[in-house]
């Protein structure tokens, strides 16, 4: 098997995308570190998935948090390969508001330091722990996957922080990529749209349908299954490096 030995950390590994591609990683016989903040739901999948899955609270803008969590991989084998998964909040303002007040710079700095900031010093530290342990015989080290959204190109009225930050994924993800080619690492991104993740569910099946129908074909949201899906294969694939993958049933973002 492909991951028999070696260990994939997973950021924001107890959410929906995270929680899937942690699973599908596990099942194919890696070694899963659960690295999130939701003590909850990490320490349930863990102990769901058993032998070689390990929960490590971890805030992504913290560089000691991380690296705790890098070194428990070495408890379960290799380090070769990260998933950086994780979320959380959304800020959505406009430039200018009705009322006249600008964008609140508060808004626009946290998230640009959770989704880029955070993605950014998980891939250095990851990177560098990865680059340490010996080439396969093809010369890679391993491979990382970052992700983005299709709001990174195409961002509604409103998402000016969140397309930055993830305009920011977009935009790290070739020059990453030359930058670890003199390690043996390859960096790629995905790029999900509307994604039927337990977050989005709330909104109920009325407000899912509605964003469902933007979506050309298939007419439906993504799932959290599909994005794993796709993590997973550009982990293994020893060929795509450098690339932003969207995965959003040809849906392009309208202003709103």
């Amino acid at each position: 098997m492909f991951f028999e030995g070696e260990v994939v950390l997973v950021s924001g590994g107890a959410g929906g995308l995270g929680a899937a591609t942690v699973r599908r990683l596990h099942a194919a016989g890696a070694g899963v570190v659960i690295a999130d903040l939701a003590d909850d739901k990490a320490s349930s999948l863990a102990e769901e998935l058993g032998e070689r899955a390990v929960y490590v609270r971890t805030d992504v803008l913290n560089e000691d948090s991380v690296q705790e969590a890098l070194a428990a991989a070495d408890e379960l084998g290799t380090l070769r390969y990260s998933v950086i998964a994780h979320g959380g909040f959304g800020v959505r303002e406009k430039l200018v508001n009705r009322d006249g007040t600008p964008h609140t710079l508060k808004g626009f700095t946290d998230t640009v330091a959770l989704y880029l900031t955070g993605t950014y010093n998980v891939l250095r530290l990851a990177a560098a722990k990865i680059a340490t342990s010996d080439p396969k015989d093809n010369g890679e080290r391993g491979s990382i996957v970052m992700t983005s959204s299709i709001a990174g190109f195409e961002g509604q009225i409103g998402q000016s922080a969140y397309s930055a930050a993830k305009g920011g994924v977009i935009a790290l993800t070739l020059t990453g990529a030359r930058d670890l080619s003199a390690v043996g690492i390859r960096l790629n991104s995905i790029a999900p749209g509307t994604m039927r993740t337990p977050i989005m569910e709330r909104i109920g099946e009325e407000g899912l349908a509605k964003f469902a129908a933007t979506v050309p074909f298939p007419k439906r949201l993504g799932t959290v299954d599909e994005y794993a899906n796709l993590a997973q294969h550009l982990l293994e694939n020893p060929y795509i490096n450098g690339e932003v993958v969207r995965i959003d049933g040809a849906l392009r973002f309208q202003p709103k």
